[in-house]
């Protein structure tokens, strides 16, 4: 079989990347298949994660971003001839490469490859949620736009022989479309060490952006530093972004300094999540929060926000953690302190959380991939 997979670029530290890479690299391990990557924007950049062995990489030298400040009717214009000279290019390739299945990233060229007759099946997989064009509540024409364009893509995915998306919940959304197929990516993550939650520390990881709702979990912190019998309790936020000194700013005013601290980015997060409690989750949407599974894979309870998409996947409520409404940051405060005063609780929710494992099992993940080619091909 052969098969291509279309994605923006590989030189980005990213999880679409990351996770892309590493289905290909188990592919190329467990079969005879020809996998080969195709890019518009690498611009011989080195790949950021390693190829693996024996995968071509092809980059059709479109770069999007060029253009991408000018004023806006030349950024249109410019955008449009991009488009163009994309489907040209693409379209040759799979023409002369005589593919079985191209894999689209959404979105990049998934407006078109659909159109491109050159008998390849053409499978769509999302890495967001149905509603991450508006999930950022713009107003104005521009949020007319995300809504014109959120009701388009009902109809852009209907065209595609399989739409994988990545939670259940999404799939829900989307309204079970007869091509949708739920496929979860899966945890790579290897827990040298497992977190008894005896610590007194929560840990939080994420881009310090507004996604990740970092100031919406400080604004619950601030309300457990005020009681008495958890003053020695710490919160660790995990990552950088630019939001970073309006985060810092929200410690030092709400009375947080020495209780909740931004520790940048590091290399062994695992030996981070063996020395916490249990993980605070607050963000505005998620497509599948893979630093969830990887925290409990620590043995780690969660307590989130209920958001699109993948905590209610996640999370069993009342099991391995507690899900809360989203937005209610006091209900979120609440859950935590729960957590927080019931050692027992911790306890047990952590052997729970440590199931995840199963479910997110490379090999099990993977064999949904590949029953799901080889059924489409002989289709």
């Amino acid at each position: 079989m052969k098969i291509v997979y279309c994605i923006h670029s590989l030189y980005n530290p990213g999880g679409m990347e990351r996770v892309m890479l590493g289905k290909v690299a188990y592919l190329k391990a467990h079969t005879d298949w020809d996998i080969s990557i195709v890019t518009t924007n690498q611009g011989g950049r080195p790949v950021f994660f390693d190829l693996p062995d024996g995968v071509r990489l092809t980059d059709l030298d479109i770069n999007y971003e060029s253009g991408a400040q000018s004023r806006a009717l030349k950024k249109i214009l410019i955008y449009l001839r991009k488009k163009k000279l994309h489907r040209q290019r693409l379209t040759a390739l799979l023409m002369k490469e005589n593919t079985d299945i191209v894999v689209s990233l959404f979105p990049s060229e998934s407006s078109f490859i659909p159109k491109i007759k050159d008998g390849s099946k053409k499978v769509l997989e999302l890495h967001f949620n149905r509603y991450f064009r508006t999930q950022y509540g713009r107003g104005g024409l521009v949020g007319i736009i995300d809504r014109i364009r959120e009701k388009s893509d009902l109809r852009l995915v209907r065209k595609f022989d399989r739409f994988v998306v990545l939670t259940d919940e999404d799939n829900g959304y989307w309204g079970n479309l007869p091509n949708m197929v739920t496929i979860s990516n899966p945890s790579l993550f290897k827990a040298e060490r497992i977190s008894d939650t005896s610590r007194h520390r929560v840990i939080a990881v994420g881009r310090l952006d507004y996604q990740k709702g970092f100031d919406r979990l400080l604004k619950a912190w601030e309300t457990i530093c005020r009681q008495d019998d958890l003053k020695d309790w710490v919160l660790d936020i995990y990552g950088k972004g630019e939001w970073e000194e309006s985060l810092q700013k929200q410690i030092q005013d709400g009375g947080m300094a020495g209780r909740a601290f931004l520790r940048g980015t590091t290399s062994d997060i695992a030996a981070e999540f063996a020395d916490s409690a249990f993980i605070a989750m607050s963000s505005h949407y998620e497509g599948l929060p893979m630093v969830l599974i990887e925290a409990m894979t620590c043995g780690l309870p969660a307590v989130s926000f209920a958001c699109k998409c993948g905590p209610r996947d996640i999370i069993q409520d009342g099991v391995n953690g507690l899900l809360v409404p989203d937005g209610d940051c006091n209900a979120l405060a609440s859950a935590m302190m729960k957590v927080m005063r019931d050692d027992t609780m911790r306890r047990t929710m952590g052997t729970e959380a440590l199931k995840v494992r199963e479910k997110y099992n490379e090999d099990v993940i993977m064999a949904q991939w590949i029953s799901m080619f080889e059924s489409i091909r002989s289709e």
